[in-house]
């Protein structure tokens, strides 16, 4: 292969490559569409055309029959009369229009049957040209939609990289860690609650438990006095002896202990 054919080959190659590429569906359908139609209109006329030549050679036809039947008639006449030599002159005239029109009669069959060819082909570009028109609706309601479905697919993917779903991202993030810190802090806040019930329950404990001592140690003092030691007389005991008998003197021990005891009783 020669160095020509290949730069051939490779700008064909480019050419076709960007007129595919420059090439958009809907506009190539509406060219189509309007291309048909010019040549509809060309065999429109060319129809047209050929049934007036039809209808011209029909009435040159007509119009040299009739000739031909005048010349016939004029022949008869001078016939009648006696005339041969005019006579024969009129059958010469009308053997000339006889001719005439057969040529025409031919003439005028041929135009018939390609007008009649030609009213099938118009019938036909049109019944294509209508489909064309159906099917090139289709295709550009397709060729939308396929334009709409990439866009959106293409706005889709620009979403993923987008600085603006990126921000949406991270204040998604900065609404978790505050919900986190939100909770955090309830959390905190009841464990502080719950320590201040605990401690009040437990300071109700301590008040139930000294009231309790404080009962028991006052049922105490209301009791009799333990056995002193013999020789000891207690000093809140009453006296066994006789009025004059002296009290032993209190040893300081019995006199704190005494002491302590009526703290306690005035509480």
């Amino acid at each position: 292969m020669g160095l020509f054919d290949r730069v051939s080959r490779l700008l064909r190659a480019n050419v076709n490559d960007m007129v595919s590429k420059a090439e958009d569906p809907e506009k190539i359908l509406e060219q189509a569409v309007m291309d048909m139609q010019e040549d509809l209109v060309q065999l429109r006329q060319a129809v047209a055309s050929s049934i007036a030549n039809q209808k011209r050679t029909e009435q040159q036809y007509n119009k040299a029959m009739a000739d031909a039947n005048s010349w016939q008639s004029k022949a008869q006449l001078a016939l009648q009369k006696g005339d041969e030599d005019l006579a024969r002159e009129a059958l010469v005239r009308k053997k000339n229009y006889s001719e005439t029109a057969a040529s025409l009669k031919a003439q005028l069959d041929g135009q018939a049957g390609m007008v009649d060819t030609m009213k099938k082909s118009l019938l036909q570009l049109e019944g294509k040209i209508s489909e064309a028109k159906t099917k090139k609706d289709m295709l550009k309601s397709r060729s939308q939609a396929a334009k709409a479905q990439e866009q959106l697919q293409g706005a889709v993917g620009r979403l993923g990289t987008n600085s603006a779903m990126a921000a949406f991202e991270r204040m998604e993030e900065k609404v978790l860690i505050q919900e986190a810190k939100s909770q955090a802090a309830a959390e905190l806040t009841g464990a502080d609650l719950e320590s201040k019930f605990a401690a009040l329950s437990a300071g109700s404990d301590v008040d139930d438990e000294l009231a309790a001592m404080k009962q028991q140690m006052l049922g105490g003092s209301a009791q009799p006095a333990a056995a002193l030691p013999q020789g000891t007389v207690s000093p809140t005991s009453a006296p066994a002896t006789p009025k004059d008998t002296v009290k032993a003197p209190m040893s300081p021990q019995d006199e704190e202990l005494e002491a302590l005891r009526k703290q306690i009783d005035g509480l």
